[in-house]
């Protein structure tokens, strides 16, 4: 016989118990998803990889922090946070992607060298400006950007620094990469100190040519690295809505000479950016098109303040963009409204991570577990995209419902196709700084303050030698479950390495079809991770080239990747591929989107199980040399294909 106590209980604490009730189902809602051992193992096991470390172009320093301005003494660690870059490309013209161009902090140098494994074709060297254009202790090299300026078919490096406008190295010679081999060139008149942590190609005017996008960090003018000159340095204004950061700009491709005394010309577009809008403390910028048009948006990830995408609306010659933002409902926060967010956008790039056909954002910013646990973002289409046209930016967080919201204090991220199994995987570089006392503490009281007190380091707690944040995580390599969620399988795909990274480059830098990745370690070595997937499916790869000599020409296609094909990356070329099953697969070459590393402007998709002989179709949209848009669909079997593109000639 149950007692009469415990019969009433029920009915005593009925309202009791359905709190219980409803916290529990709360509780268990939010709970993330997760996959069980054995799910792990088997996504995990599709994926091996090599690491090998990259070379230098000399003994390497043991220094782990800048010398810094005596303003920003206390927050020495926090100013030596970026600087380590890396990009991988087709430097000595042997047609694979198979040459870094990487920054190395521990002694500022920007190497340029054969990938590891791929043969010792030339020694590694180091890219130095003309003398007395670079001053060492006031100036540091911040990434590397390829890309052919000058419009010869070769193979240029762009450098952008803290402390000095871009340099770009030029090639001027031929045969083996080599340090005579490179002209540099200023690409900005005057002595202008900027303090550039983001730079990419693209034709954003449409005249066939590539513009450059520069993204600044501290205010123009200020003296970071001047250990000499204490003048009252700031911070930023706020943590969430800062508009006092270096100025962004977009430089106009204006003309070239190429030969053995190349140049190259850009122009500034003036007034394109609204003055709070130029000045976000920017650390990524991403081009693509969204709309269709040929021509480029661009967004900019801000580190303190509000991302932005401007839609463009330009003509050739002359460029016009205008900020986007999203629509805010009843269910949205703030913080996930794009171009109305308050999160620390370091990262930024353009795939299609749901498989719907569409191109979608993933934004990385601080993500760390019972910290500063903001969310990354993944801005996925949500409507039609000619409403940007009314200022609405078409897209909608799915960050959460992807799995893509959490890892750590994130920056670049790159989506490839790393089994060629027909998803993209997402990686993503991590942490901060890495020492033995958690500063956690300290950052969030800090975070919680006064904004009025944010720009003076002096208010700031000390960031230095020994300390820590976000300092012992590893890089995350989320993969697509079945469910169509993303899971971080770095432990399993042999890649959770303990280190603190900054860039990621992506590229088949041995023409396998099996796409290999480079990772920038800050304040550590840097390394190539070379795939060796041992069931990797088979694959489409595509190297579209806008001819170099002007001349009408059609379309041409050659089999493989090989030497000698004169052209030029087109830049923001589209490519969608179908008849792999299910939805279209857009992808569009690359001109150097993200933080800190630059992937090769080569399109890849993996096919699973598609018959190696079977052709595909693909449908290609371009702007010619001459700023004409232009269309083909080709059948190509699976491979590498070299495409050069049909032109009309200049205009």
């Amino acid at each position: 016989m149950t007692p009469p106590w415990i019969a009433g209980f029920p009915r005593r604490n009925a309202r009791r118990l359905a709190a219980l009730a409803a916290v529990l189902a709360a509780f268990a809602a939010a709970r993330l998803p997760t996959l069980s051992a054995r799910e792990r193992h088997a996504l995990g096991g599709r994926f091996s990889f090599v690491r090998l470390e990259l070379p230098s172009a000399g003994p390497v320093s043991t220094r782990r922090m800048r010398a810094v301005n005596p303003d920003f003494e206390r927050i020495r660690g926090w100013i030596s946070s970026v600087g380590a870059a890396v990009a991988l490309y087709d430097v000595d013209g042997n047609g694979l992607a198979d040459d870094a161009c990487w920054v190395d902090p521990r002694d500022d140098r920007v190497v340029v060298t054969p990938a590891p494994g791929t043969g010792e074709r030339y020694a590694p060297f180091a890219l130095v400006p003309a003398s007395g254009a670079y001053a060492p202790g006031t100036t540091a090299p911040m990434g590397c950007l390829p890309g052919d300026l000058d419009e010869d078919g070769r193979a240029d490096l762009l450098v952008y620094y803290w402390g000095r406008t871009p340099v770009a190295f030029l090639r001027s010679a031929g045969g083996p990469p080599a340090p005579g081999a490179f002209t540099p060139r200023e690409v900005v008149a005057g002595s202008l100190r900027w303090f550039t942590n983001a730079a990419t190609l693209a034709d954003v005017d449409g005249d066939g040519h590539p513009d450059l996008v520069i993204g600044n960090y501290f205010p123009d003018g200020a003296r970071v690295l001047d250990t000499r000159h204490p003048d009252g340095e700031t911070m930023q204004a706020s943590m969430s809505r800062s508009f006092n950061g270096g100025t962004n700009h977009l430089l106009l491709w204006a003309g070239a000479r190429p030969g053995a005394a190349p140049a190259v010309r850009f122009r500034e577009a003036p007034g394109i950016f609204a003055p709070r809008a130029a000045r976000g403390w920017t650390l990524a910028i991403a081009a693509a098109d969204l709309d269709g048009d040929l021509l480029p948006e661009l967004y900019f990830a801000n580190d303190f303040g509000p991302d932005r995408l401007f839609h463009n609306r330009s003509r050739p010659g002359h460029a016009a963009l205008a900020p986007v933002e999203g629509v805010r409902t009843p269910a949205t926060p703030r913080s996930k409204v794009l171009g109305r967010d308050s999160f620390k956008g370091m990262g930024a790039e353009f795939a299609d991570l749901d498989g719907d056909g569409r191109l979608d954002l993933f934004v990385s910013d601080i993500a760390r577990p019972f910290a500063l646990e903001e969310s990354h973002l993944a801005f996925a289409g949500a409507g039609d995209p000619r409403r940007m046209r009314d200022g609405v930016a078409p897209f909608r967080d799915r960050s959460e419902a992807l799995g893509l919201s959490r890892s750590d204090w994130g920056w670049d991220a790159k989506a490839a196709d790393l089994d060629n199994a027909g998803a993209p995987e997402l990686l993503q570089a991590t942490g901060f700084l890495r020492g033995r006392v958690d500063r956690w503490p300290e950052l969030q009281e800090l975070a919680m303050g006064n904004d009025f007190l944010l720009r003076h380091p002096a208010s700031w707690p000390r960031f230095g030698p020994g300390d820590d944040l976000s300092g012992h995580t590893h890089l995350a390599f989320f993969v697509r479950a079945p469910d169509g969620r993303y899971h971080d399988l770095a432990r399993e795909a042999g890649v959770a390495s303990e280190q603190v990274t900054r860039g990621i480059a992506v590229a088949d830098v041995d023409g396998d079809g099996r796409l290999d990745f480079a990772v920038a370690g800050q304040w550590e070595p840097s390394a190539l991770y070379r795939n060796r997937s041992p069931a990797a499916g088979t694959f489409l790869g595509l190297r579209l080239l806008l001819p170099v000599d002007g001349r009408p020409a059609p379309t041409r296609v050659v089999p493989g990747l090989p030497a000698g094909v004169r052209g030029r990356p087109a830049i923001g070329a589209q490519a969608v591929l179908r008849g792999a099953g299910g939805a279209p697969r857009p992808a569009q070459v690359d001109g150097g989107n993200g933080h800190a590393g630059k992937r090769s402007p080569d399109l890849h998709w993996g096919l699973g199980r598609h018959p190696p002989g079977e052709p595909l179709r693909v449908e290609l949209r371009w702007r010619d040399a001459g700023g004409r848009p232009r269309a083909e669909t080709l059948r190509l079997a699976p491979g590498w294909h070299t495409v050069l593109l049909a032109t009309g000639g200049s205009r």
